[in-house]
């Protein structure tokens, strides 16, 4: 459809503006199977390959609408190494219209009860798969978990921080089984999780799900170069992932480009010990940190560290660094979507906990 007659000023440019998209939006989702696509994809991210079967479409059919609709800004597409993922747009003009067309779909259309029959098969098969690669690895993490403070302890520490910032906005490096966007997902509007593993990502998603924390998502990407823009996140925090790398502060440098002025980042690793064996067993390149060695790398990376948390274990301490970015409020750079988001999950403080 063309755009409307063109009208001087810039609130009617603006209204036209607005009115076009609306009209491009409508023209994408009209047709029985985008709407249907369009309730899918409400409950979460699909693949090409999941939507062809739920439907029982031919790939290249489903592939054309899935195209019309992102190109109207109905639709977000994720690759992903050789897949790609498909969601509800989060931002643009369109993505309200989007939430809205879904919320106007009669949930008793025969034809929509039976995609979603589907759909739960569908995830009950991705929850299969996530939890037998999840047996096959937990008894070495249960072996490595074993050296340290609970767990517990460490998740307590970490939620401290993060409700004591306040951010809306968090990127987790390295996110693994998404168990920290699962713990820190309840305090922020919106979370990202980035991992090099795809089959810990299938993990990730299903306790994402499982939780209802539709607002979070995850990513395949380097930590090295991370698939975000500048400044992009209220808060970063990087659990258990230093220590496998070859170059600590080249990390933390990337990670802190991400970071909004005033927002904090929180590394979470192992204080410098002598435990040869999991080098030599469990791939860690380093044996820990010293506060000299990581505060180093946070002032290189233009931060200004806090006072770390210490939480000793037997043998291994694990250890908590804050830092924050200096130049301005957190969130300074927010772009409106997370202004206009959901109300703010955010509740009470809570303090520092140690051992």
């Amino acid at each position: 459809m063309g755009s409307l007659p063109a009208v001087d000023g810039p609130h009617e440019t603006a209204t036209v503006a607005a009115m076009d998209t609306l009209l491009d939006g409508l023209k994408a989702a009209a047709e029985p199977t985008r709407l249907r696509l369009l309730a899918l994809l409400s409950a979460g991210e699909l693949t090409v390959t999941e939507l062809t079967q739920i439907l029982g479409q031919s790939q290249p059919r489903v592939s054309r609408h899935l195209k019309l609709m992102c190109e109207a800004g109905l639709l977000d597409r994720i690759p992903e190494g050789a897949w790609v993922f498909y969601r509800l747009a989060r931002e643009g003009a369109a993505a309200g219209l989007a939430r809205r067309l879904v919320e106007l779909l009669p949930l008793d259309d025969p034809a929509l009860a039976v995609d979603l029959g589907r759909l739960r098969r569908v995830k009950e098969d991705r929850a299969r798969q996530a939890e037998a690669y999840f047996r096959a690895n937990a008894a070495e993490w249960r072996r490595i978990r074993a050296l340290h403070v609970p767990e517990a302890q460490v998740e307590a520490a970490l939620s401290g921080l993060i409700r004591t910032a306040g951010p809306r906005s968090l990127l987790d490096i390295g996110t693994g089984t998404g168990r920290i966007l699962d713990l820190l997902g309840p305090l922020v509007d919106f979370g990202l999780g980035i991992d090099r593993s795809r089959e810990m990502l299938a993990v990730a998603r299903e306790q994402l799900a499982s939780s209802g924390l539709d607002h979070c998502q995850v990513r395949l990407g380097d930590l090295n170069q991370l698939p975000v823009t500048d400044a992009a996140f209220d808060a970063v925090v990087i659990h258990q992932v230093l220590h496998y790398l070859d170059d600590p502060g080249h990390a933390l440098a990337e990670a802190a480009r991400v970071l909004r002025p005033g927002g904090m980042m929180v590394v979470v690793d192992f204080a410098a010990h002598t435990l040869e064996d999991l080098r030599r067993d469990h791939a860690h390149r380093r044996l820990g940190f010293s506060d000299d060695e990581v505060d180093g790398w946070l002032a290189a990376a233009g931060l200004e560290a806090e006072t770390p948390i210490r939480l000793p274990g037997e043998p291994l301490t694990v250890v908590l660094w804050p830092a924050r970015r200096t130049g301005g409020a957190a969130g300074s750079g927010e772009d409106e979507t997370l202004r206009r988001a959901a109300a703010d999950r955010r509740t009470g403080h809570k303090n520092r906990e140690t051992t």
